[in-house]
């Protein structure tokens, strides 16, 4: 039988332009929130990303806050349309405050101006809008494929707003003049786009009555009678759980490096308008990537021939973006970093699967499903890890002997870029590799649905 359909094609491409508000504010922050506090404000590196990574503790910690809330919320727009529409412009003010840091008040001022504003907006309002936007999915359709396919339509508009906005933003700063007042201006277009897209995306849907939710809402409540702590410990027995958690950790680290990127752009190759260009060939093989990583699954009958395979390719493509930075060819450098992404990307399309098949594994032990909790601790690992990431980066940065706006960087300076942007990328994805070799749970499951019967 077929399952009844809830949406139309304009509901699902309406939600999932919710993502260009989200990745308006992830890609800007996390290309060039940065070097703007570098080289336009004069904040040191080093301490900039010990107070990223402080926040993000703060971040990963709210998940579960306003999980929790949200599910308690009762309002004629539903329980998460409500937090994601007015939580947006908590976002878009956020935003624009870490952007506007006054240049001529005191240094301490200026670290605590920007901790406050960047932890409201990531531990406080993003979390709320991103945590009521992904709760969306189960609450406006009971469609099992239409979910997959709203996720599918999300992935590919947060892909393409990310590349756009990496692309495009050094030369929207350069044509507003440079300095601190571009990028104010710049960031408050970002703003205005973000909330105009977000509120779209909540208008565009809505969510089912309470009396149709009921049924899945019983089925919820009876896999919940156990606390917070007790799903933790069901959690940490599962081997394949902590392995997913170290893959999203150094995933995330991968990310946060990489996108130091600018200032190797800017210090190396001397042009950082090329950091565009490397976002087009790490962004564009990703989608193509994740719009045929549902034909692959199928082809390599599984996810972990798939996603070990395409990550030894991302080693391979990293590898060569070393050896070809070494030689200063930017041509090869772009070609093997398109070639790492799209072996990475796999892993990216099927990561929520693979968490999904990892929570089975736990049902078939134990009997029960500790699927929202699951989902909030890896939410965490993802967190922590970018904050870590970014700490590790602005750490080197800062022992490098980083110069601000210099023409002409240390030779310290110089070779620590070559490190956190050539080498790390390509250890990560290594590591990445060996722990991908461990995580067959799908092997695991198979073996016990046999050993049960």
């Amino acid at each position: 039988m077929e399952e009844k359909k809830y949406l139309k094609w304009y509901n699902k491409v309406g939600y999932g332009s919710g993502d260009i508000a989200g990745n308006v504010v992830y890609a800007l922050l996390s290309a060039f929130v940065m070097i703007y506090l570098t080289d336009t404000v004069g904040l040191n590196s080093g301490i900039i990303g010990t107070l990223i990574a402080v926040s993000k503790i703060f971040d990963g910690v709210s998940d579960v806050f306003f999980g929790a809330l949200i599910d308690k919320t009762k309002s004629k727009m539903g329980k998460a349309r409500p937090w994601m529409l007015y939580g947006y412009f908590g976002c878009a003010v956020c935003l624009v405050a870490i952007f506007c840091i006054p240049v001529d008040m005191g240094t301490t001022a200026q670290y605590a101006w920007f901790f406050i504003a960047y932890t409201l907006l990531n531990a406080g309002f993003y979390t709320a809008n991103n945590i009521a936007y992904s709760a969306l999915t189960a609450l406006i359709t009971k469609n099992n494929q239409e979910r997959v396919q709203m996720g599918s339509i999300r992935f590919m508009f947060a892909f393409g707003t990310s590349m756009l906005i990496q692309a495009i933003t050094v030369g929207v700063v350069v044509h507003f003049g440079g300095g601190a007042a571009a990028w104010r201006t710049v960031a408050i277009i970002y703003a205005i786009i973000g909330v105009i897209s977000n509120t779209i995306s909540v208008m565009s849907v809505k969510e089912l009555s309470p009396e149709e939710l009921a049924e899945e809402q019983k089925e919820k409540e009876a896999e919940e009678k156990y606390s917070l702590i007790d799903a933790f410990k069901l959690l940490i027995h599962n081997k394949y759980f902590i392995l997913i958690c170290g893959a999203y950790l150094l995933m995330q680290i991968y990310s946060a490096t990489l996108g130091m990127g600018i200032y190797f752009m800017k210090y190396v190759l001397k042009d950082e308008s090329l950091f565009g260009t490397f976002a087009w060939a790490v962004n564009i093989p990703m989608i193509v990537g994740l719009l045929a990583t549902p034909v692959l699954v199928a082809k390599f009958k599984g996810m972990y021939r798939l996603n070990l395979v395409g990550y030894a390719i991302g080693t391979l493509g990293r590898l060569g973006v070393v050896a070809a930075g070494y030689m200063g060819n930017i041509p090869l450098m772009l070609a093997f970093t398109a070639l790492a992404a799209l072996g990475m990307s796999p892993l990216q399309g099927d990561m929520n699967a693979l968490i999904a098949t990892t929570s089975e594994y736990t049902r078939l032990k134990t009997g029960k499903r500790v699927d929202g909790t699951m989902y909030s601790c890896t939410s965490f690992g993802t967190k922590v890890g970018g904050g870590i990431g970014t700490a590790i980066a602005g750490w080197l940065l800062a022992a490098s002997g980083y110069i601000k706006n210099a023409p002409v960087q240390p030779e310290s300076c110089i070779r620590m870029l070559h490190i956190m942007y050539l080498w790390l990328p390509m250890i990560f994805t290594f590591l990445i590799t060996i722990v991908l070799i461990k995580l067959n749970v799908e092997k695991a499951n198979a073996d016990l649905r046999k050993k049960q019967g």
